[in-house]
């Protein structure tokens, strides 16, 4: 069985978004050497990633095929699982992500939201409901939903973390501004927005100097 980076991960749907504007131009073919001087990767690197997840070999001095690159990407990402998604916290992040649109178009369906604040219980989000809380368990296993994506206040992140691996998530993209523990078996995706915005800033007085 394969195994992948982090990095090599993260690069992966890069190269997709730019297949995905060579295809649109009408471009059908794309070497190595073009990539590589689009992203800065080396080529060795470009050519390991595209086999690694590609099932048709590419044609030496030529390239590849940007639609066979388009549909072996999609495929190794799951764009086209339907995966069924949960998201707890109904707030300012959690409501820009579902209003978004973006979800669906990498493979993730959102059945489900959750909330504890008896303003929003009942209600819909972009045509989705938002549950209390103690129907967690039960909304995840009548979904069959695997992956959560989690957008409380630290406070009650590990909580909530708890209660969802005890139901039966299996992957949580977390928006919680600090560090959750999971087991093993439950993949976990740190999103923080502040050091994000702390490095951003960081970069743009060390230039200014």
């Amino acid at each position: 069985m394969r195994t992948y980076s982090n990095n090599q991960l993260e690069r992966y749907p890069l190269y997709l978004k730019y297949f995905k504007e060579l295809a649109a131009q009408g471009v059908e073919v794309i070497s190595s050497p073009k990539i590589s001087a689009k992203f800065g990767y080396s080529e060795e690197q470009v050519r390991k990633d595209l086999q690694n997840i590609s099932y048709v070999s590419g044609c030496p001095k030529r390239g590849r095929q940007v639609a066979q690159l388009i549909n072996d990407l999609e495929t190794f990402l799951g764009y086209r699982n339907n995966t069924k998604t949960i998201l707890v916290g109904v707030g300012h992040i959690g409501c820009a992500l579902i209003n978004s649109n973006t979800l669906s178009g990498i493979g993730v369906e959102v059945v489900g939201c959750f909330d504890n604040n008896p303003d929003v219980i009942g209600t819909m989000v972009n045509g989705i409901p938002v549950h209390a809380m103690d129907e967690l368990g039960e909304v995840i296993k009548n979904k069959a939903a695997v992956i959560a994506i989690l957008c409380v206040p630290m406070t009650a992140a590990q909580d909530v973390a708890n209660k969802l691996v005890e139901a039966g998530i299996l992957g949580i993209w977390n928006f919680a501004p600090g560090v959750i523990k999971v087991p093993d078996k439950v993949a976990l995706e740190n999103v923080n927005l502040s050091s994000s915005l702390s490095v951003l800033n960081h970069k743009v007085n060390y230039h200014e100097k």
